[in-house]
């Protein structure tokens, strides 16, 4: 079983719901509730940055199969910086990639673009995979 979405969204307001509404089809009955929310939460952060941050077309993809769930947000930007920033309290935005490192089994960039993906393991048992790469190692 391998369920995939891959569609080039609009650079407005709407693509972060677009995304959303694409994954929940997609996986409706193949993941559990609670990761299905985790996913569509991360999906909403990635595109909302390419919307905001990004330039030219954005690329949504999405891969579920027994083991995970995949996805890559990519537009034509030249890079981004990834390092997870620490922010004050009253700061209103800037947490989106540590939501991303916190509710993600994995995550990271295809350097010199603008390319970030995350992953979300399924429940089930694994040999020999580590739960997260060093940052940067893909």
């Amino acid at each position: 079983m391998s369920d995939t979405i891959e569609v080039e969204l609009p650079r407005d307001p709407i693509a972060g719901s677009r995304a959303r509404r694409m994954l929940e089809a997609m996986a409706a009955g193949l993941l559990d509730v609670s990761e299905l929310g985790r996913a569509k939460l991360l999906v909403s952060e990635l595109v909302n940055n390419a919307v905001l941050h990004g330039q030219g077309s954005i690329v949504f993809k999405a891969d579920l199969d027994e083991t995970r769930l995949h996805v890559e947000v990519v537009d034509e930007g030249t890079g981004f910086e990834r390092e997870v920033r620490q922010r004050d309290a009253e700061d209103l935005g800037g947490r989106g990639l540590s939501l991303v490192e916190s509710e993600s089994s994995r995550w990271g960039v295809h350097e010199g673009t603008t390319h970030v993906w995350f992953e979300i393991e399924r429940p089930g048992p694994r040999l020999g995979v580590e739960k997260k790469p060093p940052m940067g190692e893909e």
